[in-house]
């Protein structure tokens, strides 16, 4: 009797034991086959080098290329495309990109990612019925291009234009951040003795403060007016919309001088102003509010920096300017109508739109491609201005006095 208490002793110890193993067992991270979804599609991705020399961002880091690619996805560079930025290729080629010599085998890719907008020959080269992602820079846009675009069925899609979940416009912000950090160097290097009047930008002690003047408040003029004024300049901004002057204040956390948009005030200003940075967003087409005569009361040597030139400028002085000759003098005021400042910081322009367009092209791809992406997301569908051989842009209609079909009505009975 002895024997078998001990035995069964021993068997309610062994059973206990093998319990708390197995309760300790399931607390443990445990295995499991990762769900892939059936939706999900390769994306070939093409990045050309850009031509005009004057143009230095790219749109990928290495470091994105590696995330595509090692998500499946196959990334086709031209040689050099990044040597601009200061990215190798060797880095893109040790991230997995295949970098070509052969243009045409990279615009044989189903999505062409680039900065500038494509050459009618780069159109040549694209496969009909590909996706062209790009700025379009409608200041300088040919009727040609939105014509052969439409020949070939591309789906274009514009910087401009491209939305985030909550509506706003990623690459437009992240660019107006850096030019509105850059614009504020821009005019130190102008105001200087060889190039300019020969002043500092800010003040010291004892002399009067350069006077900056900035047209528009939105992320440009934000992140000017704190370059601005942590240099000690005097700053004032205008805007036609008095929500965006509030919001500004709210932003820089300090008390600036600031103004709606009246003829007298603006042109008084206007003849005072060392440096004017013109940064307004275009409405019914035009941000222009500077005319030409005010341009010729303003002081000798004084600086105008027109950010707004890609969508025609907010001086009837302006004119398009590149960074091989980016000043011109007219009325003995500097002009600087550079449309790509942030190319001037292209590393770090690079990586800031890197980190824009490497999530849109995953989600590109685990959405099912471009077709169910604009189908089904609505934030992305609002950035297409062309689509199976239309123009989907009122706006760009309207400029050039096109036809457009509504591209809801043209994906409605895909959804």
């Amino acid at each position: 009797m002895k024997n078998v208490l001990l035995k069964l002793a021993r068997y309610m110890k062994v059973k206990t034991e093998l319990g708390v193993l197995v309760k300790e067992q399931f607390l443990y991270p445990q295995e499991q086959l990762m769900k892939v979804r059936k939706d999900q599609c390769q994306l070939c991705i093409g990045i050309p080098k850009e031509l005009d020399g004057i143009e230095n961002r790219i749109c990928l880091t290495p470091e994105a290329v590696a995330l595509i690619v090692n998500n499946g996805h196959i990334v086709q560079m031209e040689s050099g495309a990044g040597n601009n930025a200061k990215f190798s290729d060797r880095e893109y080629s040790e991230a997995g990109a295949k970098i070509q010599y052969d243009r045409k085998e990279v615009f044989a890719s189903d999505i062409i990612l680039k900065v500038d907008p494509p050459t009618m020959e780069e159109i040549s080269y694209m496969k009909p019925g590909k996706t062209l992602i790009s700025a379009l820079q409608m200041a300088k846009l040919d009727p040609e291009y939105i014509t052969e675009i439409n020949k070939k069925r591309i789906t274009g899609i514009a910087y401009e234009f491209l939305e985030d979940k909550a509506g706003g416009k990623p690459v437009v912000k992240s660019m107006s951040e850096i030019a509105g950090s850059a614009v504020m160097l821009i005019a130190a290097e102008y105001l200087t003795t060889k190039n300019g009047m020969g002043v500092i930008l800010g003040g010291v002690t004892g002399v009067p403060s350069t006077k900056v003047l900035i047209l528009g408040a939105g992320t440009v003029a934000e992140y000017a007016a704190r370059t601005a004024i942590g240099l000690g300049a005097e700053v004032k901004v205008f805007d036609r919309h008095l929500y965006r002057l509030r919001r500004l204040k709210l932003n820089v956390g300090l008390q600036l001088y600031t103004s709606a948009i009246d003829t007298i005030n603006l042109r008084k200003e206007l003849k005072e102003a060392d440096v004017v940075i013109g940064s307004l967003r275009a409405e019914e087409g035009s941000a222009c509010v500077v005319t030409d005569e005010m341009v010729t009361e303003m002081k000798p040597n004084s600086i105008v920096i027109d950010v707004s030139i890609d969508q025609g400028g907010c001086f009837e002085t302006s004119s398009i300017t590149n960074h091989l000759n980016p000043v011109f003098r007219k009325y003995d005021v500097i002009h600087f109508c550079v449309p790509n400042i942030p190319s001037r910081v292209a590393h770090t322009a690079s990586i800031s739109l890197s980190n824009i367009f490497a999530p849109i092209l995953l989600q590109i791809a685990e959405t099912g491609g471009v077709e169910s992406m604009i189908h089904y997301k609505e934030w992305f569908r609002n950035s297409i201005y062309s689509y199976k051989g239309y123009l989907t842009n009122p706006i760009m209609a309207k400029k050039y006095n096109e036809s457009y079909k509504d591209i809801k009505l043209l994906t409605a009975g895909l959804r």
